[in-house]
């Protein structure tokens, strides 16, 4: 594969992308191909064969170590040609996984014969070497920001193949919303927050809904407060139009019936997985979301809501509790790479001021909530912080109506743009 690099300037392009110089056992041809790699990321571009990555190998005080240039010159003599070299990398890529899976099972040996007290904790370690060894995690390190910007541009430049599901950010479906914040971008933690019954389950899964129908993204919805069947009504309600009320009870008539069956048609199609376990703890949901990532490709987390999730039982204050908390899923986030949307109460304190509008600090239970959020949203409705007669005193009812069933979105943080 190495000879390959050599004999072929262009080579280098096609196994770049994946193929690590860990990949390589032996230490020699690791070194061959990190001087290789070095040069393709010059900003020059320099040309690989014998004698340049001869000199870089020099450059490096390893050329004496990998053989010479002598060693350079027998890699090249065994290759007749370069047209099989993404085959090659890709058999030394498989070897590499094939080793760090003995390691794993050595590692997750050793976690069995500690007999911990603790199953769940022995078995989340087990299941973190699997998943370093499934995404070929390796410790994260100090990286140009040549090489920074490099990985930038090919995310967002790289068309998706045929058939390929593409999605760089997730839109919800509001237009306006969508304009300030550009979509629920990947690694983002975002906090939708209200007082109850102000519409924030709504909120989250019509735009999960939206989603899934307008970009077949894959959501996985953990609902710690509503069954699935709730939330599967939700959802029918929303796409049929048909009143929520009606499609709890089962009572419509036939035209509605007809719109509810072809909003079931559609709905079933959706790439929306419902989790409804009532007492799950972030290491539960990490667990879960991994493994439905990697079935399906996770596009987007949705959390509703966070005050129930539960802690892992240190004697820890709910502070303190909620503090880890939102720490692992933004964690969580940016392991998987996916937007986590959650869902969050307001403390009671917004109601006993004379301003309603919601402010960061009105969070429930914990600052690391804002701490941590990328992003924070607000729901507010001045028709449930004032009764149509107060509006009245306040406002002109002629030029400012009273704004029955109307709702603000509030945009109270943005790590990456503007407030609105």
């Amino acid at each position: 594969m190495i000879g390959s690099l050599l004999i072929d300037p262009e080579a280098i392009l096609k196994v770049a992308a994946f193929l690590k110089p860990e990949d390589f056992f032996d230490e020699t041809n690791q070194a061959i191909y990190q001087a290789c790699l070095s040069l393709y990321q010059r900003p020059e571009n320099e040309v690989i064969n014998q004698i340049t990555v001869a000199h870089e190998l020099m450059r490096q005080n390893r050329l004496e170590q990998i053989g010479g240039a002598a060693y350079l010159s027998h890699l090249i003599s065994i290759v007749p040609t370069s047209l099989h070299v993404e085959h090659y990398a890709k058999i030394a890529s498989n070897m590499a996984v094939m080793r760090r899976l003995i390691a794993a099972a050595g590692q997750i040996a050793a976690i069995g014969y500690e007999a911990a007290p603790d199953i769940e904790a022995s078995l989340n370690k087990a299941e973190d070497i699997l998943f370093q060894v499934r995404t070929r995690q390796s410790p994260r390190d100090f990286i140009s920001i040549r090489e920074a910007l490099g990985r930038y541009f090919e995310e967002v430049g790289q068309p998706a193949a045929p058939g390929e599901k593409k999605i760089q950010y997730v839109l919800t479906g509001f237009a306006e919303l969508d304009d300030f914040l550009g979509g629920l971008q990947r690694s983002d933690l975002t906090i939708l927050a209200a007082r109850p019954s102000l519409g924030k389950t709504s909120l989250a899964l019509n735009i999960a809904r939206n989603a899934a129908m307008n970009q077949r993204a894959c959501i996985a919805l953990f609902s710690l407060e509503m069954s699935r069947e709730a939330v599967a009504q939700r959802c029918l309600a929303s796409e049929s139009g048909v009143d929520s009320r009606l499609v709890h009870l089962g009572r419509f008539d036939e035209q509605d019936e007809v719109k509810i069956m072809e909003a079931s048609g559609i709905l079933s199609e959706a790439l929306i997985y419902i989790d409804d376990s009532p007492q799950l703890r972030t290491v539960d949901m990490r667990s879960k979301a991994r493994r439905l990532h990697f079935e399906r490709s996770i596009d987007l987390i949705i959390v509703d809501y966070i005050q129930l999730i539960q802690g892992d039982g240190r004697n820890e204050t709910r502070v303190q509790e909620m503090t880890k908390i939102t720490g692992s899923l933004k964690m969580l986030a940016r392991e998987l790479n996916v937007p986590v949307l959650a869902i969050s109460q307001l403390s009671r304190a917004v109601e006993w001021r004379a301003s309603h509008v919601p402010h960061l600090a009105d969070l429930r239970e914990s600052g690391s909530i804002e701490q941590d959020a990328d992003v924070v949203i607000f729901i507010y409705r001045d028709d449930m912080a004032y009764s149509a007669e107060e509006w009245s005193k306040m406002h002109d009812p002629e030029k400012e109506p009273y704004p029955r069933g109307i709702a603000d979105i509030i945009i109270a943080k943005h790590r990456n743009g503007p407030l609105g």
